[in-house]
């Protein structure tokens, strides 16, 4: 009876050691942005690099699974946004995360659209570019790095000290239309910047040259855009104020509600990674300049608190 209990027993042991093995074997997929440095860079005739890149390596690593990172291009229009377009690449199966992802309560609810479409992605073939997604519901990660809004200012200002956006007054402003910034600098204290602040088109106007150039005096950014300028332009007279706006958003993977295991695993290995001071090591190679995540873990709704402010 015994030996007879022990055949399905070696039969299972059997079988689950294979499907250990072929989950080692199966790539972790992790969709980035071609083009957010210092986050994340994909350029024809150069090798990957960037923060994230540094990163979902070590995840895949800790994990024990090969990475295959799927590049995107996110370029917004009237049908899409950052949301719709990460969650059309998890429901469509091109990735089973999406990094450097900005976890705010807004990002994350259920979509009010059913479907998407997908944003161009390396290997899209014609129909992909027309085809819609069904669309899923997303789950974030932990997060792994702080992202702050920061104050840059050009050579004629670069002495001035900012220790709130009160100390811009008189300063000649310029802010990209309908940004996070404009929304900031535009309500500030009922409006008392607006007479200062000249607005250029995103995409169309270079926001820092103009700045550099000395056109204007100061802008309000991500952290991460004055970095890659910086490295970019490493003889910018655009310089750094030290100001941090105190609302920012801390940035994770997100993954779909569905595959919770996914997300734990990868919480498990962001633990240890973050333990041993890997991360922010990855900041530092990559030139970013890297914040820890600051509470609340998820941000809440960043257009009213600013107004309310």
């Amino acid at each position: 009876m015994r030996r007879w209990l022990a055949a399905p027993a070696a039969a299972a042991i059997l079988a689950a050691t294979a499907t250990v093995a072929r989950a080692a074997d199966d790539p972790l997929k992790i969709c980035l942005d071609e083009d957010r440095p210092p986050l994340s860079m994909h350029h024809k005739g150069k090798p990957d690099s960037g923060f994230d890149v540094l990163l979902a390596h070590a995840i895949a690593e800790r994990m024990g699974r090969p990475l295959k990172i799927q590049w995107f291009e996110s370029k917004l229009d009237e049908d899409s946004s950052p949301q719709l377009e990460a969650n059309a690449l998890l429901s469509d199966g091109r990735c089973a995360l999406v990094g450097g992802y900005a976890l705010t309560t807004d990002s994350l609810v259920k979509p009010g659209m059913k479907t998407a479409r997908l944003p161009d992605f390396a290997g899209a073939t014609r129909d992909d570019r027309r085809r819609r997604v069904a669309l899923g519901v997303l789950a974030p990660s932990q997060p792994y790095v702080y992202s702050p809004m920061t104050v840059v200012l050009g050579p004629k200002a670069r002495e001035r000290k900012i220790g709130d956006i009160g100390d811009l007054a008189g300063l000649r402003l310029a802010i990209e239309s309908g940004s996070l910034g404009d929304a900031i600098l535009m309500t500030f204290e009922k409006g008392r910047l607006i007479d200062n602040i000249t607005h250029l088109v995103p995409g169309r106007d270079d926001l820092l040259g103009a700045l550099d150039r000395g056109d204007y005096d100061a802008t309000l950014i991500d952290l991460a855009r004055f970095d890659a300028h910086r490295a970019a332009h490493p003889d910018t007279t655009v310089t750094a104020s030290g100001y941090y706006y105190p609302i920012g958003a801390n940035r994770g993977y997100v993954g779909l509600a569905a595959d919770g295991g996914l997300i734990d695993a990868v919480d498990k290995a962001l633990t240890g990674l973050a333990a041993e001071g890997k991360i922010a090591e990855f900041g530092k190679q990559a030139g970013l300049t890297y914040l820890p995540p600051r509470e609340p873990a998820i941000l809440g709704d960043v257009w009213t608190t600013i107004i309310q402010r």
